[in-house]
């Protein structure tokens, strides 16, 4: 089996380095995106790397990029490591510790929010409305339990936070920055691509209860959605089989490295900040096991390990 990628180092320009991802540069119109095997809890970066969760991310986007082209156009050219290597010869030598984690795009200039679709009340808009009956401020039904439904799903934008916890913000607050049609732009390409995707998850076991999107523009204006897109990463997947509404769910991501960090915390063992305490290799197997479960769900197939 191929060792975890921790971090990537290529013969290309770096243009960043973030908690998961280095994107490197191809030339001017295309760039290089590696999911490295890394996972942050708690906007923290811990030491051990998931097996085969870069290849779960790379691959279910590319999955998705496909599958919802006819909903919205993306940056996504190729995760065939082939096909990359034929492109971009300098990366030749390096496509075994690539394989299945690389993946070409088309260059953008990123959106400068994150659009947000909730279909669930849960996590961060939980805690909101709990205590002031409110998601970013506007006012939600009142009576609603945790994990209850959201009909209609509802659009909840955040700010891109370099560090620290994204803010979610309202319409309204994208509209003043961007300007109403592109906000609604936003909106409506968030809606039209959460509507298919839960639309094709929920038959194959998941739920897919919230999930954010990024975008950005090309040179002529064209809107692009970029960056990931419905992955374990990016999205709450619920097993549709366990959804019990009134309290929180069980998820197909990194539930069991934070349950696991969430005890140390309670026990006071761990304060939340770096460094970060080791994590038992049973806590990153689960974790493992369960982006890759994710993954056979959705595709219909296992994912090819190395």
């Amino acid at each position: 089996m191929t060792a975890p990628l921790v971090a990537s180092t290529l013969p290309l320009p770096l243009l960043r380095r973030g908690k998961v991802r280095e994107v490197y540069e191809v030339d001017s119109d295309t760039l290089l995106l590696v999911a490295s095997d890394r996972v942050s809890a708690f906007d923290v970066v811990l030491k051990e790397p998931v097996p085969h969760k870069g290849a779960v991310l790379t691959q279910l986007s590319a999955f998705w990029f496909g599958k919802l082209a006819a909903v919205m156009p993306s940056h996504f050219l190729t995760a065939d490591g082939d096909e990359i290597a034929q492109r971009v010869p300098a990366l030749v030598a390096e496509r075994e510790p690539l394989a299945g984690r690389a993946m070409l795009v088309r260059r953008t200039t990123p959106v400068p929010f994150e659009c947000v679709v909730r279909g669930y009340l849960t996590g961060s808009a939980w805690a909101e409305y709990r205590e002031q009956g409110t998601l970013a401020g506007e006012p939600l039904p009142r009576g609603l339990v945790e994990s209850a439904r959201l009909d209609p799903p509802i659009f909840s934008p955040a700010t891109k936070a370099e560090t620290g916890h994204d803010e979610n913000v309202s319409f309204t607050h994208v509209a003043a920055a961007l300007g109403q049609a592109s906000a609604e732009r936003l909106r409506d390409a968030s809606f039209a691509l959460y509507e298919a995707g839960r639309g094709y998850a929920r038959p194959n076991g998941i739920i897919i209860a919230d999930t954010k999107f990024e975008f950005g523009t090309t040179a002529t204006a064209e809107l692009l959605v970029i960056d990931e897109i419905l992955t374990p990463d990016s999205s709450r997947f619920w097993p549709a089989d366990r959804y019990q509404p009134g309290k929180s769910q069980p998820s197909f991501d990194k539930q069991p490295l934070r349950d696991y960090l969430a005890d140390l915390k309670r026990q006071e063992r761990w304060n939340g900040n770096p460094p970060p305490p080791p994590l038992p290799p049973e806590v990153v197997r689960a974790t493992s096991e369960r982006y890759l479960d994710a993954y056979r769900r959705l595709t219909g197939h296992a994912l090819a390990v190395r």
